[in-house]
């Protein structure tokens, strides 16, 4: 199980707050400098700042552009300075340095670039660039010009200046340095541009080649470099040609205080944003079809209110208003759905509207209830939202139609408590009413309302019904798996 940066930070190294921060947000960013070296990153500190003796991994990143050296994360391994000398070197000296040592782990012989990592006037780690001396990769433009990049963003990790200060987490649908590359000049010229960047600026309906062009020039948006420039940190923005639509992400290259130039990643999402609109487009027909649903059962529900007043049988009349309540009560699910996107419901809002409906069974001048809501369930499945609703509003009628008889109470509370844990969703309902009947037992009792109950717990939820003594009154306990199977 891997151990989170600031846990094991916080229990091997001495890093206070600020310098936590820092190294966090070097390696939420330090993706491309692993693309452009084509080699694996550490990220080392010592685990005893006054001797410098040992120094434990504290994140390792591998290149997307390149063979890794280390396929095994070495996160949480402690280095000896026998191992990496250069490393300590690198953290004593505060300069970048070079040689060969042996891979950790391994007897294989590795090329190591120590590189101090600045946080304020202080060196508090060291990353360390590590490739295969055997690697066959033949130097072309393109690699020499990504290495030298890369030299330069380590020298602005060895100033301080890099991470940038406002450096969030990268996206999932951030642009990689495999993605296009665009390295600019000082005066924001096109100095070199990979043949993906050349091939997504194609795909935009740009066909000039870019070298020795501005940014306007090529198409790219101008502004975004001078905001990078100017605030010191990354841009990121997407830019929609036609049917085409590239994320641009604009990195200033500093050095001793001033911009020297760009690095413009950019990525073809295309096909990502076709399907976020078909996703958005899924999301607004399903909430749709929720709110059809719900007025279909609203209408039902009117409809069973007409037929109630018609009939004349009380025993009719009454299991016309029970169904009558029990489709209202799907349909307040569905209504919520119908206003979320996805297919869970804040059940904590179901609650509301079927605590009124329970309040208008109750109402009446003999008999004044009081309910309460304790807790709560936040999101569910609408899987599991919908018959817990239905089984919910079945205890709360149970409890107004049988716990409080008018010739023997004139008031009462009826408690709804809500909680929920990682395994289960447990929903109580007590009353402190007249009491269970003697000899009650829930396998042998024949009303409909528990009998619904029982079937939506145990049949739809996978989950177990309680019905015990209150003391005073009765308490209902609903217990199921927060997934289902």
């Amino acid at each position: 199980m891997a151990v989170p940066l600031f846990e094991l930070a916080r229990s091997r190294t001495t890093l206070d707050e600020d310098q936590l921060r820092h190294v966090q947000r070097l390696v939420a960013s330090w993706q491309p400098l692993a693309d452009l070296c084509f080699s694996d990153l550490l990220l080392l500190a010592p685990t005893d700042p006054d001797s410098a003796r040992g120094f434990v991994v504290l994140a390792h990143v591998r290149p997307t552009t390149d063979q890794t050296l280390y396929p095994s994360d070495l996160v949480g391994t402690v280095v000896d300075e026998a191992d990496r000398s250069l490393v300590k070197r690198a953290w004593r000296t505060g300069d970048v340095g070079s040689g060969d040592a042996t891979a950790l782990g391994s007897r294989e012989r590795v090329r190591i670039e120590c590189i101090p990592v600045r946080c304020g006037d202080e060196v508090i780690g060291v990353v360390s660039r590590e490739a295969s001396t055997r690697s066959g990769r033949r130097l072309g433009e393109l690699e020499r010009v990504y290495l030298e990049v890369f030299d330069r963003f380590a020298r602005m990790v060895a100033e301080g200046t890099f991470p940038f200060e406002s450096q969030d987490a990268e996206s999932e649908d951030a642009p990689r340095v495999g993605d296009g590359a665009i390295v600019l000049d000082a005066d924001g010229g096109v100095r070199f541009a990979s043949p993906n960047a050349v091939s997504a600026l194609h795909r935009m309906g740009i066909h000039a080649h870019p070298r020795g062009l501005s940014l306007a020039a090529v198409g790219l948006d101008p502004h975004a470099l001078d905001t990078a420039s100017r605030k010191r940190h990354p841009v990121t923005y997407e830019l929609e040609r036609g049917d085409t639509s590239v994320l641009v992400h604009t990195m200033p290259l500093i050095e001793r205080g001033a911009v020297t130039g760009a690095v413009v990643l950019m990525r073809d999402v295309t096909d990502l944003r076709r399907r976020d609109r078909m996703l958005v487009s899924k999301d607004a027909t399903i909430r749709e079809i929720h709110h059809r649903v719900k007025n279909n059962l609203q209408t039902i529900a009117a409809l069973l209110r007409l037929q109630g007043r018609r009939v004349r049988s009380p025993e009719a009349q009454a299991a016309i208003e029970e169904s009558e309540r029990r489709v209202r009560a799907i349909a307040i699910v569905h209504e919520t759905l119908s206003r979320d996107t996805g297919d869970v419901v804040s059940f904590d809002e179901i609650i509301r509207p079927l605590v009124r409906i329970a309040e208008e069974t109750a109402s009446s001048d003999a008999l004044r209830l009081r309910f309460s809501v304790e807790g709560g369930l936040g999101s569910l499945a609408g899987d599991i939202a919908t018959p817990l609703a239905v089984a919910l509003n079945e205890l709360m009628q149970n409890a107004v139609e049988h716990a409080f008889p008018l010739d023997r109470r004139s008031e009462g509370n009826v408690t709804i408590r809500l909680s929920r844990d990682a395994d289960q969703i447990v929903v109580t309902v007590a009353d402190d009413g007249v009491g269970l009947p003697e000899r009650f037992s829930l396998d042998s009792a024949k009303g409909l309302g528990l009998s619904i109950v029982q079937t939506l717990v145990t049949g739809e939820l996978g989950g177990t019904l309680e019905v015990d003594a209150g003391h005073p009154g009765t308490r209902a306990t609903i217990t199921v798996p927060t997934t289902r199977s």
